[in-house]
């Protein structure tokens, strides 16, 4: 059992300090720094929370410029007597960034590489800068850091060293520890001091190390009778560097460091300013096996075995994980190459080196120990990198896949990664599985079989008695961890869920030289109170996320009546016996919306710049307020009233909402699902209910309303393009940036040109009695950008497809054009949106339910009915529309497949640039795109890794995101255009193109276009 410290009633780091010393700190900070101090209630609250299940309200948010910032706010805040709480990217799973304290983030402005020493193989970096991002400035000097953490893409150093976190192949590289030379950091006196080998230590450092030499002495015996026999053990302070008997030693040469005395303090000791990394030969070669099982005891069995090999890393995906996967859109396709049959687990096997031909050898040696333990035929070779990379991304996403089980049951995480031996690991997971079905839960398995740390997370319901069961399992697998001689935190740190543990692993004796060492570093108790040192008890309902109804403040919902279709949220479902529960509401009319919006577990993959799409506004302005997580978090808030009983139609989560372009990039790269665009049109839906439309809303909104008239009088509305002063008085009226030109009308709409070619279009009866009889017939659908501002876009669409035999049909309504409904939906006008969609979807019906092709041009009004029209409450219709609406190139691309679409093309006469619609990417619409390129002969088309390109509709076009929307498309999009003036760009979205044109001053064409133009037929002057 758990020995009780002697204080529990109110556990230090949790309980904020007076109001008014709050004031006083947040007026001195911007009296006396640079930085941004962020001491609202939002603010807070957004760094209330870290990937962990717990939540603590801090004093407030600190973001320095310099660090002189630093150094003052450490020197006001111990003047104060505030803690103070270092934080990185904040993905912590055990609540090791939240607290009551002044929350620093050193993220955003301390991300620099301060010195790379190429010939001793060292890099000393600043502790805000991303892993990842280190990576890409070593990659051409043959060079990486292999602590290589699943988060890589947004964990920052200075975080990692706080944790002394692991990786994927610490089996060949160790843990953070073992790869960190050197750190610089300030103590709460304000004393900066250099933190190394002792024999090149400084006098305060050297005395701190005499100081910790004299413990591991007295404590010598109780050392080496309790510390964990294993290489993954994060707990408590690294004494035992003093001590040295380590399995696997810190330093190379068996010497003491006393940086690594730092290394998983989690912050309570001193303040990093920069750290000094050792770093390695980049692999010049890699393969994988994946080794296919039929139980789950048979990988943990097999992975002692594997190891034996020389593996780099051997990693476990368990049967939850792999149907998780299969369910996401980005991994299914990668996920399916591994598999061999329905396994219950695979491992992924790696071997690398300098050489390919060697790691084959070891790759054929994994095949013959599989057949020799009873497995022969379970090997999938993948010697390709490409495909061991997207694998591995899948890998690296695994916390994240486990948390995107909907309902209120989720993987918690508390006792996910204790280490035991190896020889122990089968035994030890079937132990562990018995506890969890006693309890009436089951886990979820992944991660590091090599070591013996297996991130294990039973499935709980936080809201009600899971802080109940998470004590229980937790003492009972800490009975298990002690019979197998294991450590009960073996990766992810102690923080508020495995602190009070520490006494439990290494005796009172030692945790009281853990006090000591606190004592001697921060005697004022400044740093990260309550971690490490005297922390809270694991199952402290109040700090919960999602207290339970017997926490002094129980988590609630507002009540509130969503003008979208949230059910799909409202129901627990178990993705591997398929089975789901009944629909609740959770107690109010909220329901399946907050649970929606707390899919958002905090794991902080948002937070990412160099792949995918999201977060696009988070990508220009590095704040918190304008990542993913960040408007999830203040969603989450408003929607639990604890900003307010008005917070969710309130100014301040406007502000929060108001940079998020509804580009769909989180629907596909959120692992969890977290779509912020359909969130953001619900909440413009009650905040524009409260505060009503602007004239520029109502203008935007009912473009395809008075479009067709307004196409009557071009020359009149074009005006504001041409005549000087215009441009200036639209914005000052309207709020459209004088620096950005608007589409120029035209009289010649697609519905006006198209009656000068009388055969491209049949009528509906025509092509319901060709589909019937199984010819090729489609139905174009013409929406406002492309019909009005850009008639040659569909007109080259149904050229193409009438070359390429198609009979063709367009719906419309007297005599204008049909709309999906977008533009009413960006401005929240979500009922008159639902009128526009439903009569769309009524005039498609007939057509869809025939098995008709429904083929659009523009990605975000044609996904609108794969998306948005699916919860607008059209039931089956809708769903049959949905499941005939392609966008061209999808269409195209399919019947290339089906071999019933042939072109003759003559070939391009330049390079092809293609630039993704965010809409594209987030439904897998890009790939179709590449495709139906390279049906032009000779064609090699590029596609260009951007994000957002900054329009997003009327986003760009607005005055108060001009600025914004230019940083987004000069972030890749833009310079990529740029750096090849004589290449054909292919961008498939209106605004997309009209960005480029203001931004690069460059064409960008439809891929329609594109076809047309190089058409053989066209060539001879027939379409």
């Amino acid at each position: 059992m758990l020995i009780e410290p002697a204080s529990r009633i109110q556990p230090a780091g949790t309980v904020l300090p007076p109001n008014d010393t709050c004031e006083a700190l947040a007026r001195r900070l911007r009296a006396e720094t640079q930085g941004e101090v962020l001491f609202d209630a939002g603010s807070r609250g957004r760094y209330a929370t870290d990937a962990s299940i717990y939540q603590i309200t801090p004093v407030g948010a600190f973001v320095p410029k310099t660090e002189r910032d630093i150094a003052t706010a450490i020197d006001v805040a111990r003047e104060l007597k505030v803690p103070v709480l270092a934080r990185g990217g904040g993905t912590s799973q055990c609540g090791q960034t939240t607290g009551a304290a002044l929350v620093i983030d050193n993220s955003k402005h301390f991300r620099r590489v301060l010195d790379l020493d190429l010939e001793a193989g060292t890099a000393t970096v600043e502790p805000g800068l991303v892993l990842d991002h280190l990576n890409a400035q070593l990659k051409p000097h043959g060079l990486w850091y292999p602590v290589d953490v699943s988060t890589s893409a947004q964990a920052t150093l200075g975080g990692m060293a706080g944790n002394n976190s692991c990786g994927s192949r610490s089996i060949a590289y160790g843990n953070m520890v073992h790869n960190v030379l050197g750190a610089s950091a300030w103590l709460s006196s304000g004393e900066l001091v250099d933190f190394g080998p002792v024999g090149t230590l400084g006098v305060r450092a050297a005395g701190i190390a005499q100081f910790v030499r004299g413990l591991a002495r007295q404590h010598r015996e109780a050392i080496a009778a309790n510390w964990p026999k294993v290489m993954r053990r994060v707990a408590g302070y690294n004494l035992d560097i003093f001590d040295n008997q380590s399995e696997k030693p810190y330093t190379a040469d068996g010497s003491v460091n006393l940086a690594h005395l730092l290394i998983g303090a989690e912050g309570t000791l001193a303040y990093t300013r920069s750290l000094t990394l050792k770093l390695a030969p980049l692999p010049r070669a890699k393969v994988l096996g994946i080794v296919n099982f039929p139980t789950f005891h048979a990988a943990m069995d097999a992975a002692q075995h594997i190891v034996k090999l020389g593996p780099t890393a051997v990693e476990l995906v368990d049967r939850t994980m792999i149907e998780l996967s299969l369910a996401n859109p980005a991994f299914k396709p990668t996920v399916q190459t591994a598999l061999i049959g329905k396994p219950a687990a695979i491992l992924l096997v790696e071997f690398s080196g300098a050489e390919k031909a060697p790691l084959l050898q070891a790759l054929a040696r994994l095949v013959e120990l599989m057949g020799d333990l009873g497995l022969p035929g379970s090997v999938v070779e993948m010697p390709d990198e490409a495909r061991q990379k997207n694998l591995w991304e899948v890998r690296k996403a695994g916390l994240n896949i486990m948390m995107s089980l909907k309902g209120d049951g989720k993987p918690v995480s508390f006792i996910e990664d204790c280490a035991v031996p190896l020889a122990h690991l089968a035994e030890y997971t079937d132990a562990l599985t018995e506890v969890f079905a006693r309890h009436g839960s089951r886990g979820t398995w992944y991660a590091h079989a090599s070591v013996g740390t297996l991130h294990v997370r039973p499935i709980l319901d936080m809201r009600a008695d899971g802080g109940a069961k998470m004590r229980s399992i937790a003492e009972e697998a800490s009975a298990l961890v002690r019979k197998y001689k294991g450590a009960f935190s073996g990766e992810h740190g102690d923080g508020l869920c495995r602190g009070e543990w520490i006494e439990w692993q290494f005796g009172p004796a030692i945790n009281e030289a853990f006090r000591a060492i606190k004592h001697k570093l921060d005697p004022v108790g400044l740093f990260n109170p309550g971690k490490i040192i005297d922390p809270p008890r694991m199952d402290d309902g109040a700090l919960f996320r999602f207290a339970p109804p017997t926490a002094p403040k129980p988590y609630r919902r507002i009540e509130l009546k969503p003008v979208l279709d949230w059910s799909a949220w409202n129901v627990n479902a178990d993705p591997v016996t398929e089975q789901t529960s009944a629909p609740g509401t959770g107690g109010d009319s909220t329901g399946g919306l907050a649970k929606a919006v707390e899919m958002c577990n905090n794991n902080g993959h948002c937070r990412k710049f160099d792949a995918g799409t999201m977060c696009p506004s988070y990508r220009v302005t590095r704040d918190e307020q304008h990542l993913t997580r960040g408007r999830a978090n203040t969603l989450r808030l408003a929607l639990s009233g604890q900003l307010g009983p008005d917070a969710f139609t309130g100014e301040a989560l406007h502000e929060t909402m108001d940079l998020c372009v509804g580009c769909k990039g989180c629907k596909r790269d959120c692992p969890t699902g977290v779509d912020m665009a359909k969130m953001k049109i619900e909440f413009l839906a009650h905040y524009k209910r409260r505060h009503g439309h602007t004239l520029k809303d109502r203008l935007v909104a009912r473009l395809p309303d008075y479009a067709h008239r307004a196409s009557r009088l071009p020359w009149l509305l074009n005006l504001r393009n041409s005549v000087p002063g215009a441009a200036w008085l639209g914005e000052k009226l309207l709020g459209f940036s004088a620096r950005r030109s608007l589409p120029a009308w035209r009289g010649d709409t697609f519905w006006r040109a198209r009656d000068g070619e009388p055969g491209l279009f049949a009528d509906r009866d025509t092509v319901l009695a060709i589909a019937r009889r199984g010819g090729k017939a489609a139905v174009l659908f013409v929406d406002t950008f492309n019909g009005t501002f850009e008639s040659e876009n569909a007109l080259a669409a149904a050229r193409v497809l009438q070359a390429a035999g198609y009979v063709l049909h367009t719906v419309e309504k007297r005599g204008a054009h049909h709309c999906c409904g977008r533009t009413y939906l960006a401005s929240g006008m979500v009922e008159e949106a639902q009128r526009k969609a439903e009569a769309l979807i009524d005039a498609l019906l007939p057509l869809a339910r025939a098995g008709v092709p429904v083929v659009g041009l523009e990605p975000s009004c044609l996904l609108t009915l794969r998306d948005e029209t699916l919860v607008m409450g059209f039931g089956e219709k809708a769903e049959t529309v949905a499941k005939q609406a392609l966008l061209f190139e999808e269409f195209v691309a399919r019947e290339v497949r089906a071999g019933r679409f042939e072109l003759a093309l003559r070939p391009a006469e330049a390079p092809i640039l293609l630039h993704g619609h965010c809409h594209q990417k987030a439904f897998g619409a890009v790939s179709p795109v590449l495709e139906v390129l390279k049906l032009i002969p000779g064609a090699a088309p590029e596609l260009i890794e951007s994000s957002c390109c900054g329009m997003a509709g009327s986003f760009g076009y607005e005055a108060s995101h001009y600025e914004v929307s230019m940083r987004m498309a000069e972030a890749s999009l833009l310079p990529a255009i740029r750096a090849k003036p004589g290449a054909i760009v292919v961008a498939d979205g209106t605004s997309c193109r009209h960005q480029i044109a203001d931004g690069a001053q460059r064409e960008a064409v439809h891929v329609a276009v594109l076809l047309e133009r190089l058409l053989v037929q066209a060539d001879a002057g027939v379409h």
